[in-house]
């Protein structure tokens, strides 16, 4: 399976895919942007609160880095029959490229086709809760940060609202891939409807 995370900043979506990863063997673990040596580096470029990068720009970068997580890490690992844990893919290019910065959202989704060869997640994990909590957990979280990761934190609630909205009318329109967890709350509450989502799909899954 491939299954992605996504969410708002301070969704906590990273914490629960590391609590996934633990009980999955053999699981593959990436991120976007990152997930290999190359894609780091542009990520450390995207993420620095101290660029101003184009819109266009911005997006074009993302799907350097999308491209070589797949080509290196993804596909790869998906050849060889492992689950693929990935945190953000394509979904957050069209809520933060498409909804946030109101970038065209079909040149985006032909943009996400061809880096990715038209890979679909199997399942996608959407952690959603009132953009301002979000937003103050993670800028909590920059605060103590050894590195600087907060340019999209920097932005203002407006531009998160239109993220979190995104997000959502995206897994409207693909009920039978999405999956919305409820992220406010206690972690090891949202870890258990994770988990029940996850086991529900691996159930329909196997062949009868």
């Amino acid at each position: 399976m491939f299954i992605t995370f996504e969410g708002i900043e301070g969704s906590g979506k990273s914490t629960q895919l590391r609590r996934v990863a633990e009980r999955l063997t053999g699981a593959v673990v990436t991120k976007e942007p990152g997930g290999t040596p190359l894609a780091d580096r542009i990520r450390a470029i995207l993420l620095d609160s101290a660029n101003r990068i184009d819109p266009m720009a911005e997006v074009l970068l993302f799907a350097a880095s999308r491209r070589q997580n797949v080509v290196e890490v993804i596909r790869p690992a998906l050849q060889l029959g492992l689950t693929v844990l990935c945190d953000r893919f394509t979904d957050a290019t069209l809520a933060y490229q498409g909804f946030g910065r109101l970038l065209n959202l079909d040149q985006l989704r032909t943009l996400n086709a061809w880096a990715t060869d038209s890979l679909i997640p199997d399942l996608t994990l959407l952690f959603d809760l009132p953009e301002e909590v979000g937003l103050s957990r993670a800028r909590s979280r920059n605060a103590e940060a050894v590195q600087d990761e907060g340019r999209f934190e920097a932005e203002d609630l407006r531009f998160h609202r239109r993220v979190r909205e995104g997000y959502l009318t995206l897994a409207v329109a693909e009920p039978s891939r999405f999956a919305i967890i409820e992220a406010a709350g206690d972690a090891d509450d949202v870890y258990a409807r994770v988990e029940a989502e996850i086991a529900a799909r691996r159930k329909a899954e196997v062949p009868r």
